[in-house]
């Protein structure tokens, strides 16, 4: 099994493969409407801007099990991202990232890219993993990070 083996809904109600994004560096990103890190939307198009034309993309992932944060529908948080922060990178629906109903995609990711102490949970919004053009997952960042810091990692991995 890897990354591309799943199918994910878009934030229109889509069923999408991850097929569709071999050979491209992915940042797959739990995001908030609510949070105090939601303003790395902007780091993130930031990101998706640079570097979609070397193979690069962001996935976001809206999700609701931290302090409820996102409590909005997937077309009101759609409408947020592109009103509030011009986002054109893929949205997909909001999932649950933890727990007995976590979507495979993160339970995936846990499992692969364990984090702080070894504990799988995501600990918060805005938790970002890195997958380069293979479909390995390279690293985990955590909510803190702040999207222009992986700038090297990501520049590495479209090296390649």
């Amino acid at each position: 099994m890897d990354i591309y083996d799943f199918n994910v809904q878009s934030i229109d109600a889509k069923s999408i493969s991850l097929e569709k994004y071999k050979g491209k560096v992915l940042l797959i990103v739990n995001v908030a409407s609510e949070c105090g890190f939601t303003p790395q939307y902007e780091g993130l198009e930031e990101l998706y801007q640079e570097y979609k034309e070397q193979g690069f993309m962001v996935l976001g992932f809206p999700s609701n099990q931290f302090g409820s944060q996102e409590p909005k529908s997937n077309e009101e948080i759609k409408f947020f991202c592109q009103g509030t922060y011009d986002v054109h990178f893929d949205m997909f629906a909001k999932i649950d990232v933890n727990g007995d109903n976590a979507d495979p995609l993160y339970k995936y990711l846990k499992e692969e890219q364990g984090g702080f102490l070894g504990l799988d949970s995501i600990k918060w919004n805005f938790t970002k993993f890195l997958v380069d053009r293979e479909g390995n997952i390279i690293d985990r960042f955590a909510s803190m990070t702040k999207p222009k810091d992986l700038k090297p990692s990501i520049e590495k991995l479209l090296a390649k």
